[in-house]
Formats: structure tokens, C-alpha cells, sequence
């Protein structure tokens, strides 16, 4: 059933990732930010604060997430705090939708959809208990190079010579901003948990023929490697300590900073393909860097979020303050530093909540689903898997669902 009027949209959680949406909602038509709740009272008024100044909703804290559901003025729940709680906020979403005094059109969940396939595997249950439309807030396959890039690739080169057979996308910065990104039992793993969920999921959408659903490609065999190449180097992980306090020892207790998958489909006409992923929080460079590559039989696409349309140059005389208002994760304020003039919409925020929101008000399902973050959950379990054993699995391996990695156990030390 369509929804005729806003959508009233109230996000679960305050930190970095909802400020992002938050910023990218100015270009959001149909829906206002209505509330935020947080487990930190303060920076849930911040938030809701930083969505009145930008004039995208009369935002206000909730004391709960029952209480925010339960307000006839939000319709839609925005799932963005951390990993460790997803099922138990989406239980509570559940449970003041079953009690009668609240309703919802629909839930959106941040990446990853949960740490393990399992609790995956319980986000989609609850979805469906509560009968809601669910959407998978992967940016990255809404982000305007990878989505018109796809688009020429298969219009002019896949139309003329065949499918593309090779995607390859790369996600790379310093690290984390928060201590429990960095901890393996609370994030679910290290870097492949928290941005190899962006890759694989950006490069099968290349690899997808558009006229063709997700179930087209079947994955067929896994082959992964995590190292921790930097943060466990004495030096390193003293910092850690130092900023996070003792509850981050990645002397004793690391999560992987570096991993690489290789993912093995066939599509439906039983042609091979590959997808190759790369994820780092090794990485020193301008900030946040993406990239996207699509091969065929005589053509290429390629796009990295560090070749930007604008660039400043500041001298080693020019004192200046750390910050992030060039590029996310921007490592330096002197030399020449690219910079992107917006980076909700570059990196998609903009267009996939666009989406979502279109989808909840026509009473229709996302073309991302809590279906597609089960699946993006399991083959990272199968990369896990693949790492811990040293060798190929194939796909789906035994036991995949019920799989929680030796990083996520506080079990794995390469030192």
C-alpha cells in the first residue's frame, strides 16, 4: 500500500555513519527525520540537533527505541548503532511492533547486517515476524560512478562483446574512529567484517547483468587471507592503547587490518566469473580511498574516490588543525590534497536513501534486502573460513551458518 504522506524516519544510533545519512538528506524528498535514539543521551540530541539545522526534519532523542516506534509521527526505523547490537535492537523494533501500540512501514540496517550469518539469519526472521519492508543500506551500489559505470559498461560494451567476467573493488584507509570497530568480539571481526561487506557486494552488482535479478549468479567457491600487517607492530599497538584504553590489546588480542578474497560465480548460463575484493586499515594516504573495476572481452570501467574534481595545496608553512573536511578519514592537512566537494552523494548516501525511501512510501521492497545482507554475511564467513584453513572452500561450506571466526572468538594472533 503506498504512503501518502512524509515519511516520518527515526535512526537507531548517533555516531559517525548516522551523521553521514543525516548530511545526505537534503537531498532526500518524502520523508523528514523525526527522531534519534542513542545509548548516549547527549550525542542523540546532537544528532537530532545537527538534522534541525539542516532543515531536514523537527528530529528529537527518544528515551528508547520503544518510544521512538511507538510515536504515530516515525514510520520508519534507520538501524545504524553497533554491530554487536543489531538483533537486540531489532528485537526491541519487534517487540513494540507486536504490542500493538506502535507500527511501521519498514526497517533499514546499516552494514554489515550482523557479525555472523547466524544473527543475519535473525534479523531476516524478525523482519518478517513484524511483516515490514527491510532494506540493506549498502551505499556503495548506489554511489553515481559505480551505478553509471555499470550502466555504459553493459549498454555499449557487454551488448557488443559479451559479458563483463571480472570486478574488482578495493576499500582502503588508516582505521577505525571507534574503539569498537577494533575489537574483534564486539564488530565481528577486523577489516573484512567491516568494509569487505562493501566490496563483494559492490563488484557482484557490476558483474550483475541488469536485466536480471541477484539469484542470477550463484557463487561457487571462496578463497580468502586476513594479516595483520601494521596494528600489531609494537608501535602500533601501544597507540592503540594509548587512544582506546586496555580493552583494545592488539598485542594480545588483534583483528585483521588487512584481507583479500577472491569469489568465484557462475551466472546462469553457467559462464565463470570473479570477483576480486581488497580491504585495508593499513592504508596511509590522502584518506578513504575506493575502487571499482569492471573487465570484458574488449572493454574496462574503473573509479576511485580519490580522483576528484578538486584539489588544495597547503605549504608546510601554513599551520593548520587535524580534521576530516577534505575527504572521511583524511590523513594529512599540507601538500596536495584531493578533496570531494561532497562525499554523501559520492559515496552514494544520497541516492540510496532516495531509494529506500521511494520503496517504503509504493508499499515495495528495496532492490537491497535483508535477504542480500544474509547473503553478503555468509560469503564473509566463508572468507573467514577460507583463511582459517589456509586454503579454497567450496560454496556454501558446512557449517557456514552456525560459523563465528576465530577473530570474533578473541582467538586468532598471527604474532
Amino acid at each position: 500500500m503506498a504512503h501518502r504522506r512524509p515519511l516520518g524516519i527515526g535512526f537507531v544510533g548517533s555516531g559517525f555513519i548516522t551523521r553521514f545519512h543525516i548530511r545526505s538528506w537534503t537531498a532526500v524528498r518524502g520523508a523528514d527525520i523525526r527522531g534519534v535514539w542513542s545509548p548516549t543521551r547527549s550525542s542523540a540530541e546532537a544528532a537530532a540537533a545537527l538534522a534541525k539545522e539542516l532543515d531536514v526534519g523537527e528530529a528529537r532523542a527518544y528515551p528508547s527505541i520503544t518510544a521512538m516506534v511507538e510515536d504515530d509521527a516515525v514510520d520508519a526505523i534507520w538501524i545504524c548503532g553497533r554491530n554487536d547490537h543489531r538483533v537486540a535492537n531489532m528485537e526491541e523494533i519487534g517487540a513494540a511492533v507486536r504490542s500493538g501500540r506502535g507500527r511501521l512501514v519498514g526497517v533499514a540496517c546499516e552494514k554489515p547486517l550482523a557479525r555472523n550469518a547466524a544473527e543475519a539469519l535473525r534479523m531476516v526472521e524478525l523482519a518478517r515476524e513484524i511483516e515490514v519492508l527491510d532494506g540493506y543500506l549498502e551505499n556503495q551500489v548506489f554511489s553515481p560512478a559505480v551505478v553509471r559505470g555499470r550502466e555504459l559498461a553493459w549498454q555499449r560494451g557487454a551488448s557488443a562483446a559479451g559479458r563483463p567476467y571480472l570486478a574488482r573493488a578495493a576499500e582502503e584507509h588508516s582505521g577505525p574512529h571507534n574503539a569498537w570497530f577494533w575489537r574483534g568480539d564486539l564488530q565481528g571481526g577486523g577489516v573484512l567484517n567491516d568494509m569487505m561487506c562493501h566490496s563483494v557486494e559492490a563488484a557482484r552488482f557490476l558483474l550483475t547483468d541488469p536485466d536480471k535479478p541477484r539469484s542470477s549468479l550463484t557463487p561457487k567457491r571462496v578463497h580468502a587471507q586476513i594479516h595483520c600487517l601494521k596494528w600489531q607492530r609494537p608501535k602500533y599497538a601501544d597507540r592503540l592503547r594509548r587512544q582506546y584504553g586496555d580493552a583494545v590489546d592488539y598485542a594480545r588480542r588483534p583483528a585483521e587490518d588487512f584481507a583479500r578474497a577472491m569469489v568465484e560465480y557462475e551466472d546462469d548460463a553457467g559462464t565463470p566469473l570473479v570477483v576480486e575484493a581488497t580491504t585495508s586499515w593499513s592504508y596511509v594516504g590522502a584518506g578513504l580511498r575506493l575502487s571499482m573495476e569492471l573487465l570484458g572481452p574488449e572493454y574496462s570501467m574503473r573509479a576511485n574516490s580519490l580522483d576528484t574534481d578538486l584539489e588544495l595545496f597547503f605549504s608546510r608553512d601554513l599551520a593548520q588543525q587535524s580534521g576530516e573536511d577534505l575527504v572521511e578519514k583524511q590523513n594529512a592537512e599540507m601538500g596536495l590534497m584531493p578533496v570531494l566537494a561532497n562525499e554523501p552523494v559520492a559515496y552514494g548516501y544520497d541516492a540510496e536513501n532516495r531509494h529506500m525511501v521511494d520503496s517504503f512510501r509504493r508499499g515495495e521492497r528495496p532492490r537491497e534486502t535483508f535477504d542480500d545482507g544474509l547473503e553478503v554475511t555468509r560469503l564473509l564467513m566463508a572468507a573467514y573460513m577460507s583463511a582459517e584453513l589456509g586454503r579454497a572452500v567450496d560454496y556454501p561450506p558446512e557449517g557456514l551458518d552456525e560459523f563465528v571466526p576465530a577473530v570474533a572468538r578473541g582467538e586468532w594472533n598471527p604474532a
